[in-house]
């Protein structure tokens, strides 16, 4: 089957585009839309704008569309950039979100697509262990929910990071996927990568008591 994969350049969209990959799947494009709001309900904002460097990485071509991260005017941008596509199946990462899963099926049967959701109800705590098993590199770049502060910027995700949004999770509620927007997270390597991310230079921005890691310059490099 044909399809295109919803990437945001975070963990959980890479780790479904590494599964259909695995599976057999013919990927023939990667999609992102690139909200203009940090608080769009349906896709990532913090770094979105490398995801140029996520498709140049995995060797894919990417069609790409700046959304204004409004409810309403998003999902009609969604619909718009797969309308025409010569695909007939749609990745993406969704873990637990039943509006976010409602939303793509739906454009997905407008479109006569069929919705692949690899990640779709499996246990958290898996699915980070596949992460950190499958050698992924994964840094946190934002932070929106309370028990987190500013130190959690551009950490990597594993074993112990796990083990303390586990505990985030036991005290507080903090979905430990981040999948209520509690935190937000960006791919610099993966198993089908050619190249990697290397982040050049960045900024933390905080607000309060939440904020997001900018990153400023980046560019490919060899695998290690």
């Amino acid at each position: 089957m044909k399809v295109a994969a919803l990437i945001s350049g975070g963990k959980d969209s890479a780790l479904a585009l590494y599964r259909v990959l695995n599976q057999g799947f013919e990927v023939v494009r990667v999609v992102t839309l690139i909200p203009k709001r940090e608080d769009s309900w349906m896709f990532h904002y913090p770094n979105a704008h490398l995801t140029n460097l996520f498709a140049e990485a995995a060797g894919l071509p990417l069609v790409s569309k700046v959304t204004s991260g409004k409810k309403s005017e998003e999902l009609e941008d969604l619909k718009s950039i797969l309308t025409g596509l010569d695909i007939e199946g749609l990745v993406y990462g969704v873990i637990a979100s039943k509006y976010q899963k409602r939303c793509i099926e739906q454009i997905c049967k407008e479109l006569n697509l069929t919705p692949i959701a690899p990640l779709w109800g499996e246990d958290p705590r898996e699915i980070l262990n596949s992460l950190i098993d499958l050698k992924f590199k994964v840094i946190i770049t934002g932070v929106y929910a309370y028990g987190f502060d500013e130190s959690w910027l551009g950490r990597e995700i594993n074993a112990n990071t796990v083990k303390e949004l586990i505990e985030l999770n036991r005290r507080l509620g903090v979905s430990i996927v981040g999948e209520g927007g509690e935190y937000e997270t960006l791919v610099l390597d993966t198993p089908f990568f050619k190249k990697r991310i290397k982040i050049l230079k960045y900024e933390k921005i905080w607000k309060g008591d939440s904020g997001y890691l900018k990153v400023l310059k980046a560019t490919l490099a060899e695998k290690t």
